[in-house]
């Protein structure tokens, strides 16, 4: 039963209606793209390790967290040595640990952050959403908000990427579970991204105190889980809003291939793992279907793989060929894709080499673009036109 979109044409985060269109065309994947020019990189802070997300304070400073558990903040352009009191204890494993941190929209207000990290042991573990206030030197009054109802084993593929829409809802990627031969209620855990009946695969939408909101897609579809906005994803660690459009972006992980850069409607089916430009790490393809009617087409397919993660629009002044573009991380390439849109559609892409992998893109206050390398050493790095 698909849901139905009349209640949700209402609400602000909708595309319009001739966009819910699928595109059956095959794509192209995209390789290797040309070297952009006329950009540069400095070095803001050393000493991160394995750095995931960086959220900016209104007064300038930023909070950082890094994956092994320990939340950071900058400062003037320096790294405190002190990381932040009050944060819960986190399964620091494989690619799990201290994920997302977010700033709710009235921050200076209320004075509340967002975290998102892994939960468990190594056979049993979870994602977990919490929230706290930040006081400047920890966390007060930290409650979890959400966590997945179900366990899953091993330390892959936990989502995690947050983003705010203007009515305050938080829409929050959950990966589906790992690779095989991890498995869940019998079978292989990835196909769980095409069950509504779990959490595994899909982003959800929650309030801002983790209730479902009553207009998300499947809220009243007997079996469906009531969080759930879109489904059939893998690994979705890149999540951004075009602030022009109001649409939704997300690139995530294929497995050998198949990585995608997709325009996320509410309540549709992006595929995986029926359809996909994916090929199983050991070989064959995952399937023959790489397009159908009713999934939408994603604007790139990116083969090789270039682990796509962090996600942001540029909206600023400082570099004025970059207004309206949207900047994706490789992980594997250590480097970020420069991505020129219109219309809802990719017309150029070319890449900014830094050399190290690349976990989290954001705008800075400043205007400036900034970096999270993963990296034992990891740093945050500004990137700004050669001129700026």
């Amino acid at each position: 039963m698909k849901p139905s979109y009349a209640l949700l044409l209402s609400t602000l985060f909708l595309v319009p209606i001739a966009a819910r269109a699928a595109d059956s065309d095959q794509i192209e994947p995209t390789g290797d793209v040309p070297e952009a020019s006329g950009w540069r990189s400095e070095v803001v802070v050393k000493g991160l390790e394995h750095p995931w997300s960086i959220a900016w304070l209104p007064d300038g400073s930023a909070l950082v967290t890094e994956r092994p558990g320990r939340l950071r903040i900058i400062r003037d352009g320096a790294l405190d040595p002190t990381p932040v009191g009050g944060v819960p204890e986190v399964l620091a494993y494989g690619q799990g640990g201290l994920l997302e941190v977010s700033l709710h929209p009235d921050f200076e207000r209320n004075q509340l952050i967002y975290l998102t990290y892994a939960t468990g042991t190594k056979e049993a573990n979870r994602i977990t959403l919490a929230r706290a206030r930040f006081t400047g030197t920890r966390l007060a009054d930290l409650s979890v908000i959400f966590q997945n109802p179900d366990a899953k084993s091993g330390g892959q593929h936990f989502g995690s990427r947050l983003l705010w829409l203007p009515d305050k809802t938080l829409l929050m990627s959950i990966g589906d579970g790992g690779n095989p031969p991890i498995a869940f209620a019998g079978e292989h855990i990835r196909n769980q991204a095409q069950q509504l009946g779990t959490l595994f695969g899909k982003i959800i939408r929650l309030s801002d105190d983790g209730r479902v909101p009553d207009d998300n897609p499947f809220v009243h579809e007997v079996g469906a889980r009531p969080e759930i906005f879109s489904y059939g994803h893998r690994n979705i660690q890149g999540l951004a809003r075009d602030p022009k459009t109001g649409n939704v972006w997300a690139n995530e992980h294929g497995a050998r291939g198949g990585d995608e850069l997709n325009l996320i409607i509410a309540g549709q089916n992006y595929g995986w793992p029926e359809v996909t430009y994916s090929k199983e790490y050991w070989g064959p393809k995952i399937t023959e279907e790489t397009s159908r009617a009713d999934v939408p087409a994603p604007k790139v397919v990116w083969t090789p793989s270039k682990a796509p993660s962090g996600l942001a629009f540029y909206t600023g002044s400082r570099a004025a060929g970059w207004t309206g573009d949207l900047f994706s991380g490789a992980l594997k390439f250590g480097q970020i894709r420069w991505i020129s849109l219109a219309d809802g559609q990719v017309t150029d892409e070319r890449k900014l080499t830094i050399g190290a992998r690349v976990r989290d893109v954001r705008q800075g206050l400043d205007g400036g673009l900034y970096v999270l390398t993963d990296e034992p050493n990891g740093a945050l790095l500004r990137i700004l036109p050669s001129g700026g």
